[in-house]
């Protein structure tokens, strides 16, 4: 930081040049410093430019220039120029634009001003040598830079524009995307693997630990989703999550979906394609609203999309959703349908690779390559099967679908989208609702049995009701299982504060911040999940959402903390996730290495206290009814003796 200060001070065109540099959404290797925006900071600022493009190339000396601005000045002016880094005031410089002649700028004339331009010689080639390597290497660098434009004859101030600071660098990378997606693909299908070889509780194990890492992930995206302004960092780690939503951009897939937005009465943003004559300002921070104001239906051309924020240069300006979808590469329009499209591309897949195998398992028996008899559970209740995979989508999916539709109706995008938002919205819930009820009332029939009052007899001794229903109970201990109740609420609040709440994000906060209390309270009280080990694990990642929740609340800066507090505090939101999702992963691989090669997977496990692999054994494996009453009497003498106070 002293290196850069020195820097500044050093000479005043060269910091001027520097702190043209530097909001760009390129991810270039060579040392580069860029901006990409321009925006006012004053009401009724005499100087703001629609379209702002600098960067800065140290390894040749150059600084290309290219505005397209509107002027209401006359006369030669001065620029008082002022930089923060991190919170931290680095330089104050008084620039003369007539010591700079390429630019055009002396003097100030009112009207239109579109002069793109090259800086470049050995006043380039100073500055480069005076950059300290840090100010090209650290990601998302959080700095701005304003400039007071101050008439040279009076010293009146006749208007205010400031630019946001980036080097190129960023932690949002497409590595941590692809290993976080592939870690969870693989921990899913070890589970299946291991469940396929009869070691049910160890396939359990896996499959809870690997589903909440993913609901972790999905609860990091949704950071990035809120209206809240957080710091350059914490966005782009938010946005390496941005997947588990299905925000993902494939070329022809945009291209399909912009053509079905306008096919059906849609008007789609072009944003993306304007970015050459119009600038777009991803928000950091609190700009003063009176810059600020939504655009009008009658002004959007085909530009941006209605309720875009625009300030008072003509540049858009994202947030939350938006604020995603731009970074993300997505039109703000296009969102909705890439999210749906690959939630069912998902399932489609999931689908045809059982219909696949029940074809290749019939195969195979017919052929005698496989055991009927080792095959029979599966050829018996395969639709069964079909109904849980169905049913584990859904829970997996509900935030994405909830969110995305939720974002649809508000947004509006074309009347055939809001009909698809209507019934995306209305299947899952409808599918949730009744799975869950199903759940609830074969939990409270078998309670009410006094011959089999074993909680788990009722949910796991029916193969039917396990495969089909399963997915929503299997992971909490039996007498708990109504614990999906409130997770569907919290999954449920957390789509309507993202999608519905973009216009208060400090009501966005606090929403969060109660509803991650209330779910820590209440698992930390009930301990619902299936053993002490799945329940510290799930507990710790509450712990974790809630204090994000706390650091998201106090990015709303509603206690005028220092703009230094704030970027410290980005960088502890960045330290502290990073942390944990690399321990749960490092974890999670470990536990998963150990079952793979272990000769009794189930045998690291505790017995769970209701029985549950008991009767989780199929049917088919079992001679009589008699049988299975029989060894359900059995584990109730067991449980007795474990346990002396009834089991509820």
């Amino acid at each position: 930081m002293a290196a850069t200060v020195k820097w500044l001070i050093s000479r005043p065109c060269t910091a001027f040049y520097a702190v043209l540099l530097l909001l760009s959404h390129q991810a270039i290797a060579d040392k580069v410093l860029s901006a990409s925006s321009l925006s006012t900071c004053a009401k009724d600022s005499g100087f703001s430019a629609s379209l702002f493009k600098v960067t800065f190339t140290p390894e040749n000396g150059t600084l290309d220039i290219n505005i397209m601005a509107t002027s209401t000045i006359q006369g030669k002016v001065i620029f008082d120029l002022h930089v923060w880094a991190y919170g931290f005031p680095v330089t104050r410089q008084i620039i003369d634009p007539c010591n700079i002649p390429q630019t055009g700028l002396c003097p100030m004339t009112p009207g239109k001003f579109n002069h793109p331009f090259r800086i470049s010689g050995n006043e380039m080639r100073g500055a480069a040598e005076t950059v300290p390597a840090i100010a090209y290497n650290i990601p998302d660098l959080d700095a701005t830079a304003r400039a007071y434009i101050n008439l040279t004859a009076t010293g009146e101030s006749v208007a205010c524009i400031e630019a946001d600071i980036s080097n190129g660098k960023t932690v949002s990378v497409d590595g941590v995307k692809w290993a976080t997606a592939t870690f969870i693909g693989v921990g899913l299908l070890c589970s299946a693997v291991t469940k396929r070889f009869g070691h049910t509780n160890a396939a359990a194990h896996g499959a809870v630990s690997t589903l909440a890492i993913f609901a972790y992930f999905q609860s990091q995206s949704v950071i990035g989703l809120l209206a809240v302004h957080i710091p350059p960092i914490a966005q782009s780690w938010t946005q390496n999550f941005q997947w588990s939503l299905g925000i993902v951009r494939i070329g022809w897939m945009q291209r399909a979906i912009t053509w079905y937005q306008r096919s059906t009465g849609g008007r789609a943003s072009g944003i993306l394609d304007a970015l050459g004559t119009v600038s777009v300002q991803v928000l950091r921070r609190e700009l003063n609203n009176d810059n600020l104001h939504r655009r009008d239906t009658a002004a959007l051309s085909t530009v941006a999309k209605r309720n875009s924020l625009v300030n008072d240069s003509g540049s858009y300006v994202v947030t939350g959703i938006q604020r995603v979808a731009f970074r993300a590469g997505i039109e703000i329009t296009n969102l909705f349908m890439t999210g749906v499209t690959f939630f069912y591309m998902f399932t489609l897949c999931l689908v045809l690779i059982l219909a696949l195998s029940k074809g290749l398992c019939e195969l195979g028996v017919r052929r005698k390559l496989i055991d009927p008899g080792r095959a029979s559970e599966f050829r018996l209740y395969w639709l069964d099967s079909l109904k849980g995979i169905i049913m584990s989508v859904c829970l997996v999916g509900l935030l994405q679908i909830s969110t995305l539709c939720l974002w649809e109706l508000a947004e509006r995008d074309s009347p055939a989208e809001v009909v698809l938002a209507v019934g995306f919205l209305m299947t899952l819930c409808v599918i949730l609702a009744f799975g869950t009820y199903k759940t609830l009332r074969t939990l409270n029939q078998t309670r009410k049995d006094s011959t089999n009052a074993n909680p788990a007899y009722g949910l796991f001794a029916d193969v039917g009701v396990l495969n089909k229903f399963g997915p929503l109970y299997i992971q909490y201990r039996a007498s708990a299982s109504y614990f999906i109740i409130p997770s569907l609420i919290r999954i449920v609040g957390k789509a309507m504060l993202v999608a519905l709440g973009q216009n208060k994000p400090i009501a966005q906060a606090i929403a969060l911040m109660i509803i991650e209390v209330g779910f820590l309270i209440a698992a930390s009280v009930i301990r619902p999940w299936m053993d002490k080990g799945i329940n510290s694990f799930h507990i710790a990642i509450s712990v974790v959402d809630f204090l994000n929740s706390v650091l998201l609340f106090i990015f709303c800066n509603v206690f005028s903390l220092p703009t230094v507090a704030l970027g410290v505090i980005g960088v502890v939101f960045f330290i502290l996730n990073a942390a944990f999702s690399l321990i749960l992963i490092i974890y999670v691989i470990a536990s998963t290495a150990v079952t793979l090669f272990r000769k009794d997977p189930d045998g690291r496990y505790y017995t769970m206290a209701d029985d549950r692999t008991s009767f989780m054994k199929s049917r088919t494996q079992i001679d009589s009814t008699f049988q299975l009453h029989e060894l359900h009497r059995s584990a109730q003498r067991d449980i007795a003796t474990d346990y002396p106070i009834p089991l509820k």
